[in-house]
Formats: structure tokens, sequence, C-alpha cells
């Protein structure tokens, strides 16, 4: 298996090489050549498998002579130990044919611990393995950040900087990665929205003395091993409500289009998807992508769902590789153009035939949702499953295909919202009942590259080593 650039110029690598690059070269951001392809047979046949079993063995072909599969399956079987649902990823019941899948049991609260925890002992095995070890650099609108923090935390290979915007995540999210004291982490509230968190992380990375010099190598889902261990629970989910012998569609609240660019590759390797449906907040630059063609930037709002508050989807990149052709020198021009004119557009042919669809939610229907969802179907639901739900609702084509909105965050990770919504007060789990006890450490910063590379050079371990 090897791994080329979306932008088309930057060097070929092998798995282990994208994992520890992040970032490629020419800005772009890595895909695999080819996709692995899985029969109606081999699908079937993962409802025998637990949650471990199904990705060491949907995400071995993505590894190539890299890891034995004796080394990737213990990583599977330790990588969801600390999950609190033995099913990892569980299912619920909302209507006749509508369903949750519940991506909030790992120990952060939200979806990125799927991913994240697997990273985490990837890092681990391909560093010892080579006596090396990086900088990791990445930026949060919320829940990336404690998942990473929680993977990568006491690890002796690694230091890890976590960039997020002041005053703009929840407390709850904030307190998850601030009260984390191993000396390996590192919090910055920088003074901004997410988006210049993500520019300034994207600005390191095309830094190529700064990023060379530190090894920096990202936990954001510029790092194709975040995407691919995502596709997981797409297939498992889909298994479970009857795939491959029926299609499934899948509504996904939806940021930085890495969750959902999960599941248009899960249905590249053969899971019958109907519709893949992208739901975003009053931030809504995917939304009007799917229903105009055009892609363009405007201002970030600050929502109830922060963790949506994003104008420039990182991930898009990689689904417009394909749209393309996977043209190189075609994508280089449209991300040019985002750059130098704020936005471009696209021929609405070209989406005409895919299996997107996309909608928006405004903070009252998300409230009105959060309240509708626990008086139909007994469930507290955060504010970005909300999201999912409402515009699923809103998109779903009418066919039999169940329709499974994925539950991305723990409710008690946005209690203010929900408690707005339906008077509960959603309780955090035992292992995080004192996170509000416990002592902070961050630095706030301004919104200034130059600052926050000096931040980082002064403590990385990687230069005091050298």
């Amino acid at each position: 298996m090897r791994y080329i650039s979306t932008r088309g110029t930057a060097p070929i690598l092998s798995f282990d090489e994208v994992v520890l690059t992040g970032l490629a070269r020419d800005g772009g951001l890595y895909v695999p050549e080819t996709w692995p392809q899985f029969s109606a047979d081999e699908i079937r046949g993962l409802a025998s498998m637990n949650y471990a079993d199904a990705a060491a063995f949907l995400l071995f072909p993505f590894l190539g002579d890299c890891i034995s599969e004796a080394d990737f399956k213990a990583m599977t079987a330790k990588a969801y130990v600390s999950f609190s649902h033995q099913a990892v990823v569980p299912i619920s019941q909302l209507g006749s044919n509508e369903f949750l899948m519940e991506l909030y049991h790992g120990p952060t609260l939200a979806f990125k611990d799927v991913a994240l925890q697997l990273l985490g002992l990837l890092y681990d095995h391909l560093l010892s393995s080579r006596g090396k070890r990086v900088t990791i650099v990445g930026a949060t609108s919320g829940d990336t950040g404690s998942a990473a923090i929680d993977a990568c935390r006491g690890r002796d290979a690694v230091d890890i900087f976590i960039l997020h915007p002041a005053g703009r995540v929840s407390d709850v999210q904030r307190r998850q990665m601030t009260t984390v004291l191993d000396s390996n982490v590192y919090n910055i509230a920088v003074e901004g929205d997410f988006d210049d968190c993500q520019a300034m992380v994207k600005a390191m990375f095309n830094d190529l003395e700064f990023r060379d010099e530190l090894a920096v190598s990202a936990v954001n889902s510029i790092n194709w091993a975040r995407v691919m261990a995502q596709i997981v629970y797409y297939f498992t989910v889909g298994v479970s409500l009857g795939s491959p012998d029926r299609a499934v569609s899948f509504s996904v609240p939806s940021g930085n289009f890495g969750d959902v660019y999960a599941g248009y590759a899960a249905s590249k390797m053969g899971l019958p998807i109907e519709q893949l449906i992208v739901a975003t907040n009053s931030n809504d630059i995917l939304s009007r992508f799917f229903n105009s063609g055009e892609y363009r930037k405007s201002s970030v709002d600050s929502t109830i769902s922060p963790s949506m508050d994003i104008q420039v989807s990182s991930n898009f990149e990689r689904f417009l590789f394909d749209l393309y052709g996977r043209d190189g020198a075609a994508v280089s021009d449209l991300m040019a153009k985002l750059d130098s004119e704020g936005g471009f557009a696209v021929n609405m042919s070209l989406l005409n035939e895919g299996i997107f669809s996309a909608g928006s939610c405004n903070e009252e229907d998300t409230l009105q949702m959060i309240q509708q969802t626990l008086q139909n179907s007994v469930k507290l639901v955060d504010p970005h499953t909300a999201v999912g739900l409402s515009v699923g609702t809103e998109c779903k084509n009418q066919s039999a295909a169940p329709l499974v909105t994925l539950a991305t965050a723990h409710p008690a990770k946005f209690p203010e919202a929900v408690e707005k919504a339906t008077g509960v007060h959603p309780e955090l789990p035992s292992h995080l009942s004192d996170l509000f006890d416990r002592e902070e450490r961050l630095v706030q910063l301004p919104n200034d590259l130059g600052t926050v590379k000096s931040f980082i050079r002064e403590r990385a371990r990687i230069l005091q080593a050298t």
C-alpha cells in the first residue's frame, strides 16, 4: 500500500511514513493510492467479530508491510480496553428505522477516542522500532485535543502541543485538556477562532525547516491514520443493520469533514451506503457546497455546537481529489483560489451522482431536537448530535434504508446547552466526576504564528536531546 498527496507533487510514502509525517510536503493530504476492496461475504463475516478484531481485519490492508498482522492485532485489542461499553461503538434505536451510533464511550467521551487511542499505540510502535521521537502539534475545536492528549500523555517519545481557540470551547472540553499535567503535554489557548488555530498548524507543517527540526507530526485528521481508524464503525454498524444485503444511510455532524470522509472511504471499500448526509450548524460552508457547488469562506459564528464552528474543512481536500479524478494539479489550483479569492465553485454535475446530501441547523432547531429526542426516545443527546438528527430528518431519502445518526459526543460535555433544552443537567461519568476540582495548566498566546512557534521550539524535548 502506497500513499499519494492530494496535490500531486510530494513523495509517495508508505504507511509508517504517512503516520509520522501528517501533512504532505507540498501542502496536500495523503490518501491511499488504491482502496482495499471487501466482498459481500467478507463484510457479512464481520458479524461474528468483536470490534477490535473487525478493526484489525478492515485496516490491515492499509499498512502494507510496515507492521506485522500479529502486532497490529495486539494494538487493536489494546486500543479499546478503556471504553465503557463492551461493543465499543453500540447503537440505540430512536424510531422505527432511525438509530444512533454511540461514539462517546471512550475515555474523553467523544468520537475522536475511537481513532486516537489506536493512533497513540501506532506512534509507540513506530517510534520505538526506529529509536525516534516526535513533536505533535494539533489544533482542536474541542474534542480532538482532549482525545489526543489522553492518547499521548506520558509517552516518552512524544511531546504534544494542542492549540484551542480561547473561550470558544466548552468548560468541560477545556478542562479535559488543561487538567492533564503530564510533562509532555502543553495546552495553548490562542486568541482567535478554530480556523486561526488550524491555519497556524498548517503553516508550521509548511515551514519545512521548522517541521524537520522538531520532527513535527499530526494528530488532527490531516493524519491519514485518524481517518482510517474511523472507517471501522461504518462497517460494524452497517453490518448490525443488515449490510451488505441492504444499504444504510448515515447523518454525520460535520465540521472538518474527517468523520464523514471515513464513511465515504467505507463506501469505496465495498460497504453499500445509500446516503451520507453532511450536517452542519450555522457555519455551513459544507452544506452550501453540496447544495450549490460553491465552497466559499465566511466568518465563523460561535454556537452551542462549538466543535463544528469551522469554515475551512481540512479533510474536504481529500474528497475534492477524488471528485476531480485524482488530479493533483486541479486540487492545487482550487486550494490556491481558496487562499487568494476566499473560495471556488465546481460544476454541480460532478456532485449530482454521488451519495452526499447536506443541510444546516440553527440554534433554535438544535435545542428543539435535544428536547424532542428526550421526549420521544428517552435519550439525552449533545448539541452536535442534535444537528445530525435534525438535518438527517430533513434530508433523508424516502426509502427503506435505516438512517443512522452519529452521536459524536456525550451530552455531559455540553451541559449548559442540554440543560437549557431539557431542564436536565447531564452528569459526567464517574471517572470525570471531579473534573472541575482538578488543577488546570495552560498558556494563552496571541494569534501570532511566530510567538506560538517560539513557545513550541523552547519546550520540544527533541531539541534538548540534540
